[in-house]
């Protein structure tokens, strides 16, 4: 399983109204370079190259929202998993996936958080990889 780690700007963004976890487009971004917790926005990350990848294209690595919901003063953010698959060749090398906000200008698609996967993975012609979010995202209290 991947280590999660939060981008600590997420959480002054939070209070601050930049996110509308509910509505808003998230997404996802591959990256074989470690992401630093004081990077903010989707331009600090290196991405790789997307050739390959089904998911790709303007509007692409969009993470559906199963469930956006607060209750007895908490509030969890449900994603559902989604599978990536390499197509005419293999998919550049990553370790890292990037969740950001795409829908915010200012700042202009602000991050959220990283997972670690612990040592490079490579997704052959053919091959999936299944990006899980485990059972809750993100739960604030």
């Amino acid at each position: 399983m991947a280590t999660y780690n939060k981008f600590n700007q997420f959480v002054e963004d939070v209070a601050h109204g930049v996110h509308n976890l509910g509505t808003d487009a998230i997404s996802y971004a591959l990256t074989n370079t470690l992401p630093v917790a004081t990077n903010s926005v989707i331009a600090n990350i290196t991405e790789i190259a997307y050739t390959n990848l089904t998911d790709d294209g303007p509007g692409a690595r969009a993470i559906t929202v199963a469930t956006s919901e607060g209750s007895d003063g908490s509030y969890e953010l449900v994603l559902t998993d989604l599978t990536i698959t390499a197509v005419g060749g293999a998919i550049a090398q990553f370790r890292y996936v990037v969740i950001f906000n795409n829908t915010p200008t200012s700042p202009l698609d602000p991050l959220i958080s990283w997972f670690d996967y612990g040592s490079a993975v490579d997704v052959l012609t053919g091959e999936t990889f299944k990006l899980d979010f485990g059972a809750q995202f993100l739960t604030l209290v």
